[in-house]
């Protein structure tokens, strides 16, 4: 059977690229071997789904991806973090925006977003086959057309084809790399692919216990030999294997580079705002103001409670201690740790929990005016398919959102 576009992944980039497609007038395909469309996008965000990051300033937006940013400026230009916004809002999906510029649906559900994308492709009237294994492409440089091979069916011929099959991240939704396989049988370059926004694993047996401890406006600085490596500020989130949350999740991928050299400690810093001599003050002020209690029911008045026991074990500092007897050393000993809590990292988590995965199509290889292939005529690649890492916040759905629009504008 003949289309005018097969679009190969029903994630966020290709439902987008499918939509776009169809809306201007093309015979879309899209395949999908999950049983449904979009099994990763509805886990997005805890399945919040934070689709974007209000950054409208197209350049203020590209600086997140780094040196990668010098590909992006074309195609943010012809669907940027605006046209995003208002692509959802105008078919029903209102929006709010939290910290840093998060920006998720009111109704706080993935669900509502992909509703949105699902209706998209039915008033483009777009042909959906879910369960569909594709087992290869091969462009045909005689009738200048490709042909995708599905397993145990008839091969199908398509004037374009979008490949958004993803990167390697979370697997169990269908991103296994096998768009990889196919890209380098056609000849293009595969930067290594590695998961890239993971959770971090940590030695430290009482950080296990606060599983579901939530911190907010903290610093995290990353330290091998004693020397500062890497540093980000924002929320943290403790699990049963370690932290998480998305200031976690952006340190993560130089805290892996920095494991292949060696141990890494994470310094976690509760109050970023003030200086040691600040915190001491206010560490002080809180003991002579409470000054007949005991240590360990004051603390909580200035850290989270469920951080106290910690506190005293890892100091070494008895918390039956009445707070007028709390001696000068042990003070400067408690606001320094709250400054610089020691996290021992054991690892990182593999694939299976990622974000996004890093590598992919070497950039050279690809036109960003239209997405597609600068090597296979008619091969259009979107999303993680693409060597472009970013942090968390919105960033990667914006990706897709973008590229996904491109292609399918012009495949």
């Amino acid at each position: 059977m003949n289309y005018d576009v097969v679009v190969i992944g029903g994630g966020p980039a290709g439902m987008m690229a499918s939509g776009r497609a169809a809306g201007c007038g093309r015979k879309v395909l899209l395949l999908e071997k999950n049983p449904g469309l979009g099994k990763k996008l509805l886990i997005t965000g805890g399945g919040r789904c934070n689709l974007t990051n209000n950054k409208t300033d197209i350049r203020a937006m590209l600086t997140e991806y780094k040196e990668k940013s010098q590909f992006l400026f074309s195609a943010f230009t012809q669907f940027g973090v605006k046209d995003a916004l208002t692509f959802f809002n105008e078919r029903g999906l209102a929006t709010k925006e939290e910290n840093e510029g998060r920006i998720f649906p009111v109704s706080d559900s993935a669900k509502s977003v992909w509703q949105v994308l699902v209706n998209y492709l039915k008033v483009g009237g777009v042909k959906v086959r879910a369960g569909a294994e594709v087992a290869g492409l091969l462009f045909d440089p005689k009738e200048k057309h490709i042909v995708v091979k599905i397993k145990g069916e008839p091969e199908i011929i398509a004037k374009s084809c979008v490949l958004a099959t993803g990167g390697v991240s979370r697997p169990e939704t269908g991103s296994s790399g096998d768009g990889f396989k196919w890209l380098k049988k056609l000849g293009h370059t595969i930067v290594a692919n590695n998961f890239a926004l993971v959770p971090i694993a940590l030695a430290d047996l009482w950080a296990k216990k606060l599983g579901g401890v939530t911190l907010k406006d903290v610093k995290l600085t990353a330290l091998q030999n004693g020397q500062k490596q890497a540093s980000a500020k924002g929320r943290l989130l403790f699990t049963h294997f370690g932290i998480s949350g998305p200031t976690v999740l952006n340190l993560s991928q130089e805290i892996g580079e920095l494991l292949k050299y060696g141990e890494v400690v994470i310094e976690l810093d509760l109050f970023p705002a003030l200086d040691q001599g600040a915190l001491r003050k206010k560490l002080q002020e809180l003991l002579i103001g409470e000054s007949n209690k005991k240590l360990k029911n004051v603390l909580s008045k200035i850290i989270p409670a469920a951080l106290v026991g910690a506190i005293l074990e890892i100091s070494n500092i008895s918390g039956e201690t009445p707070n007028h007897s709390v001696s000068t050393e042990s003070r400067k000993k408690l606001s320094a740790l709250m400054k610089a809590i020691p996290l021992h990292v054991s690892g990182l988590l593999g694939a299976e929990k990622a974000i996004v995965s890093s590598g992919g199509v070497a950039l050279e290889e690809v036109n960003f005016k239209t997405m597609e292939s600068r090597l296979i005529p008619g091969l259009y690649l979107v999303g993680d398919v693409l060597n472009i890492d970013r942090p968390s916040g919105g960033y990667s759905l914006q990706l897709c959102w973008t590229t996904g629009f491109v292609a399918g504008d012009n495949a």
